[in-house]
């Protein structure tokens, strides 16, 4: 894993900083999610009247893709910031459901870094473009501007 400080990181700025492991998103997932939320939509849990949508089958939620975030990006290749301290999210500019993820794919994410700024001494803001990726489709499954602070 490589650590940079927060200087180095910003020579990084319009670079593409990172691609994660891949992840499986199983039915036990969703419908652990569709617990999780309360969305029960039959687009995601029952699998049988799934088959008779365009979809073919059950789908992800958007939600749960892009609640993948932080996994995909403790389990990727991204540069790691020397002594933070914490890391917390700040929002989001824009988020796009491209693609819908059916149950039993493989998806990982790529990290672009847009922005990092210094908004107080040891207090960081970036902006991440995430893109998460669908093995074996065209397209992605979700695009999102995601805004995080490090302390450090």
């Amino acid at each position: 894993m490589t650590t940079i400080t927060p200087a180095e990181l910003a020579t990084k700025v319009g670079e593409k900083i990172g691609t994660s492991e891949w992840i499986l998103v199983d039915q036990e997932m969703i419908n652990k999610f569709a617990d999780a939320t309360g969305d029960h939509q039959f687009i995601h849990v029952n699998e049988e009247m799934a088959k008779m949508t365009p979809f073919g089958g059950t789908i992800a939620h958007g939600f749960l893709t892009l609640s993948l975030f932080p996994v995909m990006s403790a389990k990727s290749d991204t540069p790691r910031v020397e002594g933070v301290k914490m890391g917390v999210n700040y929002g989001g500019n824009k988020t796009r459901f491209l693609a819908p993820v059916r149950s039993g794919k493989r998806v990982r994410g790529h990290f672009k870094l847009l922005e990092l700024v210094e908004k107080r001494p040891g207090q960081w803001q970036q902006t991440l473009e995430f893109t998460v990726e669908i093995e074996g489709e065209d397209k992605p499954a979700l695009q999102a501007e995601w805004i995080s602070q490090f302390f450090v």
